[in-house]
């Protein structure tokens, strides 16, 4: 099968240009200006955007958290990631503690296979560290899971200090990437237990009991450690001006940091959590929580300046049914957003047509630093010949507003609700084959990625 894409504005991390795009079979086979037809079916992208397809790096699909199961399942959330333009997710292999790496990637494998209609792969939870995970870290990567992922709270997840350090070093050994959710846990605990003696339980202490500065603290805290464990590292979700300001001091020393953010945190405030009624309030908990109108602004200045590498999701989805779990107890609400949806329109939206970032920066942060940052370069992040025909066609021109009954993610609301945007993905490619349309998404199944090393962009 042949498609020619022909007379769209080709987006790189450099710039756009005029180009047609040719694919057959799942591959880009040419790309240039005024390429012949011949036998392919040609498709008139004249006044479009061609993206490659957008890769979500943080994904959390059918994930037990709190009690319950997120609503997005492998299923679900593929297909509403494609409707979307983002053809391949990363998500989180999560062994419980006590379990081998290799038993909690073979219950995420089967969650995923057959299931998933975007292409995909793994981060490597590490939430325990002993002789035997030191070892099965060597394998993992020869299995193409060469990223994973600590934590610094969460009691079932979070790893102490020294084992934390010790983990650092054995990922260096390995060639491995480590991405960090960085707050500080035992402050958290405390300033928490300070809100429930004074019966302060709702929604609004959620951001009260973790503040910017705490998250600040921990990603100058990680940061300090892989100084010394000479590691690079990612920090993810990042959320705050003074969180921004500890990477960028680590880079002064020559650290190699990574910073990834989040729709919610560009466009989302703090003050959400204020609603009077629980059931609004606590559809915006999620950890770290939203922040302030300044934030916000420091965040798109540092993605405008190349200092946010990448934008991810951290699409953790539930009902707002499962939320109300904490209606008497913030600290119960099952956190998490959803968002895989919504992303590329969001950042084109507010970011490219408000004219706070360009088509260029876009492509770097969802294309190509994923792609490179996550060893998947140049299979995905770039239109390019050999490359996986990957391609997300936007209609610049097209107006619209986000609703929450129009969408395919299985929570019933979204935060982004009312919202009106610029822009539209009309069509989404996957390894050559049209995956979705208009919003209609045609079945198909993803392939899972082996991924090799990251390559250091930075350097």
């Amino acid at each position: 099968m042949k498609t020619l894409l022909r007379g769209g504005s080709v987006v790189s991390g450099r710039g756009t240009a005029r180009l047609d795009v040719l694919l057959e079979g799942e591959r880009i086979a040419a790309v240039g200006e005024n390429l012949p037809a011949g036998d392919a079916q040609a498709v008139d992208c004249a006044g479009r955007l061609l993206f490659p397809g957008f890769i979500d790096a943080h994904t959390h699909f059918d994930l037990e958290v709190a009690g319950t199961i997120t609503a997005d399942d492998f299923a679900s959330g593929s297909r509403a990631a494609l409707r979307g333009g983002t053809t391949t997710v990363i998500d989180f292999a999560a062994p419980d503690k006590g379990e081998s790496l290799a038993s909690g990637l073979a219950r995420w494998r089967r969650k995923a296979e057959g299931r998933c209609a975007c292409d995909y792969g793994f981060h490597m939870t590490i939430d325990d560290w002993n002789e035997d995970v030191s070892r099965e870290v060597g394998e993992m990567m020869d299995q193409g899971l060469t990223s994973f992922k600590m934590y610094m709270t969460y009691p079932a997840m979070m790893l102490p200090e020294g084992d934390m350090f010790r983990a650092l070093v054995r990922l260096r050994e390995a060639g491995g990437l480590v991405g960090v959710h960085c707050e500080n846990h035992g402050v958290i605990q405390a300033l928490t237990a300070q809100a429930w003696a004074e019966g302060r339980l709702s929604p609004a202490s959620h951001p009260r009991t973790r503040p910017a500065e705490l998250e600040a603290e921990a990603v100058g805290s990680l940061l300090r450690l892989a100084q010394v464990a000479d590691v690079p590292v990612v920090i993810v979700h990042l959320t705050s001006r003074a969180a921004l300001e500890e990477v960028r001091a680590a880079r002064k020393r020559g650290q190699r940091v990574y910073a990834e953010t989040c729709p919610q945190y560009l466009l989302l405030e703090a003050g959400r959590y204020d609603h009077p009624a629980y059931a609004e309030a606590a559809k915006y908990v999620c950890a770290p929580p939203l922040r302030r109108q300044e934030d916000q602004e420091a965040l798109w200045a540092a993605l405008r300046d190349g200092e946010i590498d990448t934008v991810a999701t951290d699409h953790c989805s539930f009902t707002t049914a499962q939320k109300r779990a904490g209606q008497y107890d913030f600290t119960k609400i099952p956190g998490g957003l959803p968002g895989v949806e919504h992303r590329g329109l969001l950042l084109y939206s507010a970011g490219v047509a408000a004219g706070r970032i360009t088509a260029a920066d876009m492509c770097r942060v969802l294309c190509e630093n994923p792609a490179r940052l996550y060893g998947c370069w140049p299979r995905k992040g770039t239109i390019a010949p050999g490359g996986d025909g990957d391609i997300v066609v936007i209609d610049p021109t097209a107006e619209g507003v986000i609703r929450a009954a129009d969408q395919l993610q299985r929570a019933d609301y979204t935060p982004y609700e009312g919202m009106a945007v610029r822009g539209a993905v009309e069509r989404v490619y996957l390894r050559g084959r049209l995956a979705a349309e208009r919003g209609a998404v045609y079945p198909g199944e993803g392939v899972f990625l082996a991924r090799g090393r990251s390559e250091d962009y930075r350097r």
